[in-house]
């Protein structure tokens, strides 16, 4: 019988198992880990840099805020079909080529953006920012790549916080750059400007290693194919992969009956969560200047303290995940964080309690998804993994779009109660969204997802 691959990515050089090389260099295992981190700083750098120059953009086209509104509403609803065409392609075209074609496909976004004409400028943006798409997926991408090269390891959950913490920094980035380069290029030239680094991250992609696990499920689909059902077994239990249900496509899998209750729980708690982000992070600056009368050149300050906030709770989440389970410790930091928004809401107005607990609050519904993401990685097999992980990813700009709905809606029932109307969008979804995590799989090893079968 062959030998089965190591479980924890490395091993000794040049064990192969059914053809397929299983172990995993720490050069490649290194090399991969900061080509997912830059690949995602880029892709955040492109896709929060168009909200930041949308009231740029509105003001050389004419836009009246409605306009802008709806334009930014279009968009989200685009990124959601393109994050669910994602899922399926890192499942069936493989990690690595993935990874390249979702950056590119940033660069190609930013560069198409700055060559927007003005003439038909709402349509033309509502398609080609909708292909960013692509870069708000590539996160999915990094969780079936890397889950599958950190293996077992202990501390995998910390190791990709790091690289899930290119969101605050891609954040950073853009506001910093289009600060400097906004007067002397212009809106426009900072988005062509925008593809040289994610085209260079692409071309670093092309000398990425695959994954092994995916040859695997690549080749248990062609053997089951080829209705040789027992060697797609074989193979599958020799990697720990479930080759259940992979005749049917990766989208009808994440909803069959093994794994159905997952995806629904697991979309609904992040989808609920976006609301709180969108109230609190997004909106954060009008909750805290209409609702606490924070002064909006504080609230400004701690929106940047809190993204260095949220990158230290990014390790602190993904250093715990590894120790209690990455499910428990995502449930607890949003329930926390809906809370620390609770009493930020209804508590004294003195602008450092109010300050602390924003931070604090930020810290708890941020952090976890250095947690969440790499769970989300874990928590389904290897034949879905890429499918599962972009469906969840996909309900953020649903969430967005619901939240700033909502928000609205309680703040003309409330008569422009910002406190209230906070509470009752953004407060409870928050608290809410860790309660559904409870719902969810509690997969504390990578193995725990494969129901594998054994031979006849």
């Amino acid at each position: 019988m062959a030998e089965g691959p190591d479980r924890g990515g490395e091993g000794s050089a040049g064990t192969t198992v059914g053809g397929i090389e299983t172990t995993i260099s720490r050069g490649e295992l290194i090399y991969a880990s900061v080509i997912a981190f830059l690949a995602w700083v880029v892709c955040v750098y492109d896709y929060i840099m168009f909200g930041t120059l949308l009231p740029k953009m509105a003001g050389d086209f004419g836009w009246a805020t409605a306009t802008s509104t709806a334009v930014a509403t279009a968009v989200a609803i685009g990124t959601f079909f393109i994050a669910i065409l994602v899922g399926p392609m890192i499942d069936y075209l493989g990690r690595k080529r993935s990874l390249i074609i979702t950056t590119a496909g940033t660069a190609i976004s930013s560069g198409l953006t700055g060559l927007t004409p003005g003439s038909f400028a709402a349509p033309y943006l509502t398609v080609v920012r909708s292909f960013s798409g692509l870069g708000y997926s590539e996160q999915a991408v990094n969780t079936a790549y890397l889950n599958e090269l950190y293996g077992n390891r202990k501390s995998r959950g910390f190791i990709y916080a790091f690289i899930q913490g290119g969101w605050p920094i891609g954040v950073l980035l853009a506001a910093a750059f289009t600060a400097l380069l906004l007067g002397s290029v212009g809106w426009r030239g900072v988005f062509v400007l925008a593809t040289v680094p994610a085209l260079i991250v692409a071309g670093l992609g092309s000398r990425l290693r695959e994954s092994p696990r995916f040859l695997a499920m690549k080749r248990v689909r062609q053997l089951e194919q080829e209705d040789r059902h027992q060697e797609a077994v074989e193979l599958g239990r020799h990697f720990d992969i479930d080759v259940h249900h992979v005749k049917e496509t990766t989208l009808q899998q994440i909803f069959e009956p093994d794994i159905r209750r997952h995806t629904i729980f697991l979309a609904l708690a992040f989808l609920t969560n976006w609301i709180g982000i969108q109230v609190f992070a997004v909106l954060g600056t009008t909750v805290l200047t209409d609702g606490k009368g924070v002064s909006f050149g504080s609230a400004l300050t701690v929106l940047i303290v809190s993204n260095a906030a949220a990158y230290i709770g990014y390790l602190c989440h993904g250093f715990v995940g590894d120790r209690i389970g990455r499910r428990l410790t995502i449930a607890g930091g949003w329930v926390i964080s809906g809370l620390a928004y609770t009493l930020m809401l209804f508590g004294p107005s003195s602008e450092g309690f109010v300050l602390t607990m924003y931070t604090i609050g930020l810290f708890f519904i941020i952090g976890p998804y250095a947690a969440l993401l790499f769970f989300m990685g874990e928590s389904f097999p290897t034949r879905v993994r890429g499918t599962g992980a972009s469906f969840v990813n996909a309900m953020g700009p649903i969430g967005a779009i619901v939240g700033g709905a909502l928000l609205t809606a309680f703040l003309t029932a409330t008569g422009d109660n910002m406190v209230l109307a906070a509470f009752l969008s953004g407060g409870i979804a928050t608290i809410l969204s860790g309660l559904l995590m409870l719902g969810t799989r509690d997969v504390k090893d990578p193995r725990q997802a494969e129901a594998v079968e054994e031979p006849a």
